[in-house]
């Protein structure tokens, strides 16, 4: 029986499939709460805002994680800053229950970052240790 970690493609450590699944979660929990927040829980308007329209660019690199591709980790881990930034800001300046929120949203910006470092790192070197197969062999 094949465990949820356990990776799909040849070569592919468990510690590379278990950095691709939290990054996906903590993704998905970052657009989960952005929606929660800003229509139901918390928003700034009575009856929700228009802030919920920052979960969109949360969406666009959810294919690319899903697809293993390492230029999406990359730019994500750049991208996730900005929420974070913002989760700071209304950490510090928002009313309870926006403070919690804000705190929740922070926590997962920290984790979507470092899973996202973490296989980047971990695939590199994967990479690395792996014998180059586009060699030519002389004999």
């Amino acid at each position: 029986m094949q465990s949820e970690l356990t990776p799909a493609l040849p070569g592919v450590s468990t510690d590379v499939a278990a950095t691709r699944w939290l990054a996906v979660g903590s993704l998905l929990g970052l657009i989960v709460l952005s929606l929660a927040w800003e229509l139901w829980l918390a928003p700034l308007r009575p009856g929700g805002s228009w802030l919920a329209l920052k979960a969109l660019p949360l969406a666009w690199p959810l294919a690319g994680l899903l697809k293993r591709r390492m230029y999406t980790y990359r730019w994500v881990s750049l991208m996730v800053w900005l929420y974070f930034t913002e989760g700071v800001v209304r950490a510090w300046s928002d009313p309870a229950p926006g403070n919690w929120l804000a705190s929740i949203e922070i926590a997962l910006c920290l984790l979507l970052f470092t899973a996202c470092a973490l296989h980047v790192r971990l695939r590199l070197a994967g990479a690395k240790a792996r014998p180059s197969t586009s060699a030519a062999d002389p004999t």
